[in-house]
């Protein structure tokens, strides 16, 4: 007795010190804040002022957001002043039930930056539960010939408290017959024996009632009472005896129901139906029986119900044996239950901190992760990790605490969204493992410039095109979102002149397509490049540039132009002089033509269309040289025409035609009448005056005749054999090109003056000038005109337009028309040719 209620000091003294030890000793709960708080407290009763115990400022909470990170919230925290507070009411032996020491720990967390806090608090006991029995009366059969010291074990009072608030003693009121003894069992529980003190008489009582009590140590003390009565039998002077007072048997919690665990055998040295002996257990709690069954016959013992190591690790069966005399004895069975790893350790995400900026450098902390495991030992080791991914870890942080870190970069472009494999693995063996998925999104930043899809762009686009067309598109792509993904384009630079460049080109800033706001000529602009942009709507945005080549391809718009023959100011041909003794394969003139646009457009070609007399000449269909086919012969004409066409490569091709004019001669006096016989146009204005020429020509025709006549006789006189003469041709009035070629002293065996006369409403005659050598210096005139040009040639050969009329006057001794008769003679007809 006095053993015993040393021990149960001991105990309560522990508890009562423990707070106090362990403030002296704070290495033991190193990082650990501890509070004590006595259970039932009321919700939201004030534990203490968390913020200040754990050094933070009541104006950084709501930005450190301080909370209780917890499965199941006994304590809160105030967002406002920081104290920890009661969240529900908390019943201790509840939570842990006979355990002298009941401290909930658990953890706090407060972000940015984050931390983790652990909290120890120590629930202390008070005295709120009664000592009660199981029943509230127990009824006994004693032999009268039971001898005294005879023990009889009594069913315990429950008391759920610990400490000096659990049950502390039993006393039984006075009597004469019985006495009381306390008792413990191997696990430190008291049960109370009821002693005989003086042999029964069953004739004399053959009942006994009595009263036993159960007292706590509570303040005050609170008790419970059961009513004991004993019913005295007649002899059964031989009680049951085990084989052994206690056994001891060890199982593993993951033995199946109705595995079979120990036989207990009790043995009765009487005989008959009082050696009969009936199996049961005694002072057992409803555990015992819910995990148990016992064969009140054989006293075979088999689990009933799957163990759980989790929930005892150890069992005590009291087992008694009574034959039919209501003689008994008892034994203890003690079970102790090995862990299995039957309990998969559990992953709890306490936060997680989503969207995560894609820049987010490596080490930035994503979650946080605790693990638990219900096991023990090995068993209940946990190992954490993170599979299938390499960009994040899991680092531990404190006891089973996890933080789930970034370990490279991130690109939301190439992976948006990442669900992790976070995985928990115990030390058993085999192993149990258990996984939870973690989503974690990426929000974009602005880290990817657009990027075009080629990288460089050349166009072609035809000349003359409608001002407005589309002449190309560019495409750019961005892969980020939203406005960091949206893309605007522009013109950033150009070969041409900066002025000019919007009215060339534009670009549409949404769909990158460039319009031509001109037509364009290959003539003028064969080629041009534009550095375009494109850039996107991030902040700050970022731009990509390209080349876009244009080239202005040829159409076939330009007509082939003829450089040579070229047509006379008024229109006219010129004419090409060929030897009459020509040798087939000669080569007589080429026409020249250039054609303003290029490639095929500009490949031309010579083609005769009309000739006087076909098979005459060649053409050269590429070189344009005109050639003798053969010789001239008797019956060819000495004049020939040539109507040439020249045709460029286009589709469709243009042309423009030449014509030639030919004249077969080997000297220019041979040209000349040739040319004074070509017919001329009609003209209204020469008609006219030739009817007036004519008709003053027959007023003054006798005139004429005389005069004449009288100077004619005169020069007779005045001169011997000398004579001059004025070969004319045709009237200054007939139509040909304003310039003509004069001829060297080496063409002609003479010197001669031409003049000619434009078709236009004024009468223009342009002489060419004389040979020094030959002729005076003087000029010679033909007619009432104005002199214009002159112009020398050496070669005869050089053309002539073919429908000039000349007016040649050559003289083989010029100095006669400067005598006084012959003076006299040419200014009369100088004046009489004006007023005609």
């Amino acid at each position: 007795m006095k053993a015993s209620a040393g021990r149960y000091g001991l105990v309560w003294w522990l508890q009562v010190l423990l707070p106090f030890l362990l403030s002296l000793f704070p290495g033991a709960l190193s990082d650990q804040i501890r509070y004590s708080i006595p259970e039932e407290l009321a919700k939201n009763s004030v534990v203490g002022n968390l913020a200040k115990d754990l050094g933070l400022s009541v104006r950084d909470l709501p930005a450190r957001k301080l909370r209780v990170s917890a499965e199941k919230e006994y304590f809160t925290v105030n967002p406002e002043s920081g104290d920890l507070i009661v969240g529900d009411k908390i019943d201790r032996e509840q939570i842990c039930g006979k355990q002298p020491l009941c401290v909930l720990d658990f953890d706090t967390v407060a972000e940015n930056p984050l931390n983790i806090f652990h909290i120890a608090v120590i629930v202390q006991d008070i005295n709120d539960n009664t000592p009660l029995f199981k029943q509230s009366k127990i009824h006994l059969k004693i032999g009268e010939s039971t001898k005294p010291g005879t023990t009889f074990p009594l069913d315990p009072a429950l008391d759920s408290d610990v400490g000096p608030n659990s049950l502390q003693r039993y006393h039984l009121n006075d009597n004469e017959y019985f006495d009381l003894a306390e008792k413990r069992t191997p696990d430190g529980r008291k049960y109370p024996e009821l002693i005989l003190k003086h042999s029964l008489d069953r004739e004399e009582h053959s009942f006994h009632q009595l009263v036993l009590t159960a007292v706590d140590g509570g303040d005050p003390p609170q008790s419970g009472t059961t009513q004991i009565r004993i019913q005295v039998t007649d002899a059964n002077d031989n009680p049951p005896v085990f084989s052994q007072d206690v056994y001891r048997v060890t199982l593993r919690e993951d033995v199946p129901p109705g595995f079979f665990v120990l036989q207990v055998t009790a043995t009765d040295r009487d005989e008959g139906i009082n050696a009969e002996i009936t199996y049961s257990f005694h002072n057992v709690d409803e555990q015992v029986k819910r995990f148990f069954n016992l064969n009140e016959k054989t006293g075979e013992i088999t689990t009933k119900d799957d163990l759980d190591f989790e929930i005892a690790s150890s069992y005590t069966l009291s087992i008694e044996a009574k034959d039919p005399g209501d003689l008994a004895a008892h034994c203890s069975i003690q079970v102790e239950i090995l862990d299995e790893n039957d309990c998969a350790p559990e992953v709890i995400v306490t936060s997680v901190f989503t969207p995560l900026p894609e820049d987010s450098p490596p080490g930035t902390v994503i979650a946080l992760i605790k693990t638990r495991d219900r096991d023990s030992g090995e068993n209940g080791e946990v190992y954490c990790q993170v599979l299938g991914n390499a960009k994040f870890i899991l680092k531990s942080s404190s006891k089973n605490y996890y933080k789930l870190m970034t370990d490279g970069a991130l690109d939301r472009e190439e992976i948006p969204e990442y669900n992790l494999t976070i995985t928990a693995t115990d030390g058993g063996k085999p192993p149990l493992s258990s996984s939870i998925i973690v989503t974690l999104h990426i929000s974009d930043v602005n880290d990817n410039a657009p990027l075009f899809q080629q990288t460089c762009y050349m166009v072609h686009v035809a000349e003359n095109n409608p001002p407005g067309a589309s002449i190309a598109q560019i495409s750019a792509s961005d892969p980020d979102l939203g406005p960091n993904g949206q893309v605007s384009y522009s013109i950033l630079a150009s070969d041409l002149e900066p002025r000019k460049i919007l009215s060339y080109v534009s670009v549409s800033a949404q769909s990158g397509v460039v319009f031509a706001q001109r037509a364009f000529d290959h003539e003028q602009l064969r080629a041009f490049e534009l550095t375009l942009q494109a850039t996107d709507q991030g902040s700050p945005a970022l731009s990509a540039n390209v080349s876009l080549r244009v080239l202005v391809g040829d159409l076939n718009d330009n007509v082939p132009l003829v450089l040579y023959p070229a047509l006379g100011p008024d229109g006219s041909a010129l004419f090409d002089m060929v030897p009459r003794a020509a040798e087939p394969g000669y080569l007589v003139t080429k026409v020249v033509a250039v054609d303003a646009d290029s490639g095929h457009n500009a490949w031309l070609s010579y083609h005769v269309l009309q000739a006087s007399e076909p098979g005459l000449f060649s053409l050269g269909l590429r070189t344009g040289e005109v050639r003798t086919a053969r010789a001239l012969g008797e019956r060819d004409a000495a004049r020939q025409r040539l109507l040439v066409a020249v045709r460029d490569g286009g589709q469709p091709p243009l042309s423009a035609t030449a014509t030639l004019h030919l004249i077969f001669a080997d000297s220019l006096q041979e040209v000349l009448p040739d040319l004074s016989d070509r017919p001329e146009p009609s003209d209204p204005q020469t008609e006219l005056q030739f009817y007036l020429v004519v008709a003053l020509a027959l007023i003054s025709v006798l005139f004429l005749f005389a005069v004449i006549l009288a100077i004619s006789l005169r020069l007779r006189r005045s001169s011997s054999s000398d004579a001059w003469g004025c070969f004319q041709s045709s009237q200054c009035s007939k139509p040909g090109p304003e310039v003509l070629p004069n001829y060297s002293e080496g063409t002609l065996p003479f010197s001669y003056n031409l003049c000619v006369a434009s078709q236009s409403a004024k009468t223009k005659f342009n002489f060419l000038n004389v040979t020094p050598e030959l002729v005076p210096s003087q000029d010679l005139l033909c007619d009432n005109a104005s002199w214009e040009q002159n112009t020398n040639h050496a070669d005869a050969g050089v053309p002539f337009a073919s429908d000039t009329i000349l007016k040649i006057c050559y003289d083989w001794d010029f100095r006669q028309l400067l005598s006084p008769s012959g003076s006299l003679l040419f200014k009369f007809l100088f004046y009489f040719l004006l007023a005609s």
